[in-house]
């Protein structure tokens, strides 16, 4: 039998919580993964939200028998070791799912105590190919596949949008997308951007944005916070941007070099949605995004003024196309489901 370990989040807004329920919600639905677990909850409290995760902690490896396989979701904190130990004990199997590494953005743990954590599992999923090999470099032991790209399920429609008017000799003010924080000490460069903006608008979504702190107002177009459903039906823009730090050269400090390892949410979100996607080119999912069409990578912010001369009507209607395809792969859990099921085989054949 497979299992999966389901647990308390308080709400299921932001794209960790999100990006796990998901999970949770494909391989019961497409590959007969069952909880060993309570039954997924939000309740908010904080110690009600502690005794919950312990409790369904402490249930899980009963459930386990000899054969059996276990789903984790990485990180599950200081519970991650105790669950792999007592999975073994009972005969079973682990495949970990790396949603984050706590060792790169929030430098919760050390290189080596993070590979020390997951060499309990049997199979590890990282987010692509260079996180793969990272953890390869590294001294993780159990064996390795890639996800590709998160998936991201909702049932909200999509909406139209189009880059350029019926003439296709006259080309429309397009408009790039930027979803998620918008305070300076996250993303710097938000407010140095509109100095090299005027061939296209920037419409924001998200909270705490200093109107008032950033250059070249006019360029913006803030629309606060927007539920991730409501923004997926509503936006209207043409691409979404991934960009991360303070820089408008290249994505620096902390985030920036973990964009070259993992998979951010947000760019599932933006494909989802509909969006073309804009990424850093050094970013692991720039591959990606290139590969099967879906966007355009660039090195510097400073590019975007003049990405209306390298882009066709034609260009984009192709990158469209490839997104809504894409899109309704990331809808059905596509990537998730490919994934676990060939760690399954894998163990079956072995």
């Amino acid at each position: 039998m497979n299992y999966y370990i389901s647990r308390n989040y308080k709400g299921l807004n932001s794209a960790g919580n999100k990006a796990k329920s998901d999970i949770e919600g494909i391989v019961e639905r497409t590959c007969g993964f069952r909880n060993a677990c309570l039954p997924l909850s939000t309740y908010t409290n904080t110690v009600v939200h502690f005794a919950m995760n312990l409790a369904g902690v402490l249930k899980a490896p009963f459930c386990l028998r000899k054969g059996d396989v276990l789903l984790l979701q990485y990180p599950l904190k200081k519970y991650y070791a105790f669950v792999c130990n007592m999975a073994h004990l009972r005969g079973a199997k682990v495949v970990t799912l790396i949603h984050d590494l706590g060792s790169f953005r929030r430098k919760a743990l050390t290189v080596e105590q993070e590979i020390k954590r997951l060499n309990h599992s049997d199979f590890v999923i990282a987010h692509n190919d260079k996180m793969k090999k990272w953890l390869l470099d590294n001294g993780c032991k159990a064996q390795l596949s890639s996800l590709g790209i998160f998936d991201y399920v909702s049932k909200s429609p999509l909406p139209k949008n189009e880059i350029f008017s019926s003439d296709k000799d006259v080309k429309k003010e397009y408009v790039v997308v930027y979803a998620g924080a918008l305070a300076q000490r996250k993303n710097a460069f938000l407010y140095e951007w509109g100095d090299y903006i005027s061939t296209y608008k920037v419409a924001l979504y998200g909270s705490n944005f200093d109107v008032d702190s950033v250059k070249g107002k006019e360029h913006f177009i803030y629309n606060g916070f927007v539920k991730s459903d409501d923004f997926i039906s509503s936006v209207k823009g043409h691409f979404g941007l991934v960009w991360d730090g303070a820089s408008m050269e290249s994505c620096t400090g902390n985030f920036g070099e973990y964009l070259k390892l993992n998979n951010p949410h947000k760019t599932s979100f933006y494909i989802r949605s509909g969006l073309p996607v804009i990424i850093w080119r050094q970013a692991a999912l720039a591959d990606f995004v290139e590969s099967h069409g879906i966007g355009v990578c660039i090195d510097s912010l400073k590019d975007l003024d003049k990405l209306h001369e390298r882009i066709s009507m034609e260009d984009y209607q192709r990158m469209k196309d490839n997104v809504l395809r894409e899109s309704k792969l990331l809808q059905e859990g596509h990537y998730a489901s490919t994934a676990v099921k060939e760690v399954l085989d894998k163990m079956d054949k072995q």
